[in-house]
């Protein structure tokens, strides 16, 4: 359990327990059958990625390090613009999704990835920049947003992404 605040909900803090190693554990449920935190897509941004560069520079926030379906260019956005895409539906090539919830991290963007060296830095800066509401867990450090499949399609490399109020 991280020892940083917004690291996991403060419900799970509070029943957390210490295991033999003198470390505090807890417990986490996915969906059954599933390996879906919450939604079945995973978005960041660039703007938001370039933020936590800017204030932890010596950290590698290369996306893979969050493994998201999809990265998408903000230019000039400002970071965590995703945040207000909440209920949002998204088109990028063929596909339409809905914006559901931002993403709660978890130790796993911390840990090495191939050539990427383990860095718990990453986590630190992120609920330093980033901490919000998410449903009734109280404020989160999150880095992206889950989105749902309204419409499969296919989703190329330089797709542009569309936003589309709810009609």
């Amino acid at each position: 359990m991280p020892k940083y605040e917004g690291g996991v909900p403060d419900a799970v803090r509070a029943t957390a327990s210490v295991d033999g190693t003198g470390e505090e554990i807890t417990v986490g449920k996915v969906a059954s059958g599933t390996f879906f935190d919450h939604g079945r897509v995973h978005l960041v941004t660039t703007s938001s990625l370039a933020k936590l560069r800017s204030v932890y520079p010596a950290g590698d926030f290369d996306p893979r390090r969050f493994r998201p379906n999809l990265v998408v260019d903000t230019g000039d956005l400002p970071a965590f613009a995703e945040d207000g895409w909440q209920g949002r539906r998204l088109r990028v090539g063929e596909a339409l999704f809905r914006v559901l919830v931002p993403t709660p991290r978890c130790v796993v963007p911390t840990l090495g990835h191939d050539e990427l060296k383990a860095d718990p830095g990453i986590m630190r800066a992120i609920a330093r920049e980033h901490r919000i509401p998410v449903f009734d867990l109280g404020r989160l450090a999150c880095l992206g947003v889950y989105l749902d499949v309204l419409e499969p399609g296919t989703v190329r490399l330089g797709d542009t992404l569309t936003r589309q109020d709810e009609s």
